[in-house]
């Protein structure tokens, strides 16, 4: 439980200190300050929707599906007691990306994005939303990859079957015309 705190921790930090460091450099929504032009930018975007935007009237729905999705990590971590530290760094990742989107929501009413990946004309985003995402992408791996070990571990110590034609042991008619 010590790694998933921590590194949920780590996540909010790094996610509210870019956005800090956004507030001051890029103060106003669409300010734009390109690393690459036309291909990397910070973009300041106040992002009062879900991901991407949508649904930017109903702020509270996400604060509500965010508080029941960490409660939820955090019981199944308590629970399961995943043996994995990636499994738990990837539960930790979705969480923090959570709460640091969160500590948005709740302080200012939406969510300061600033990624601004031009060159596959991609939406803005946070180190939240990465977080989150390189999460959910591990966690999935990681169940497949759980899921093919655990595949050929059964397919290796279950019994063989014996494919061979038993052959008749001589109780067959010999022919011999005793009835």
């Amino acid at each position: 439980m010590l790694i998933f705190i921590l590194v949920t921790i780590g996540v909010v930090i790094l996610d509210q200190l870019s956005k800090y460091i956004v507030n001051i450099y890029l103060p106003v929504s669409g300010d734009t300050f390109p690393i690459i032009e036309d291909i990397f930018h910070f973009t300041r975007v106040n992002n009062s929707g879900a991901a991407f935007g949508m649904l930017s009237e109903h702020r509270w729905i996400f604060m509500v599906l965010s508080v029941i999705a960490i409660i939820g990590i955090i019981i199944w971590i308590k629970i399961a007691k995943p043996k994995s530290r990636w499994i738990i760094c990837s539960a930790a990742f979705i969480a923090g990306g959570g709460i640091g989107n969160m500590i948005d929501r709740v302080r200012l009413g939406y969510v300061v994005d600033f990624i601004d990946c031009r060159f596959i004309n991609f939406w803005v985003f946070n180190i939240a939303d990465s977080f989150v995402t390189v999460g959910c992408i591990l966690v999935i791996l990681l169940l497949i990859i759980s899921e093919v070990k655990e595949y050929k571990r059964k397919k290796l110590t279950a019994p063989e079957k014996d494919d061979k034609i038993e052959e008749s042991s001589g109780n067959e008619d010999s022919g011999t015309g005793e009835v």
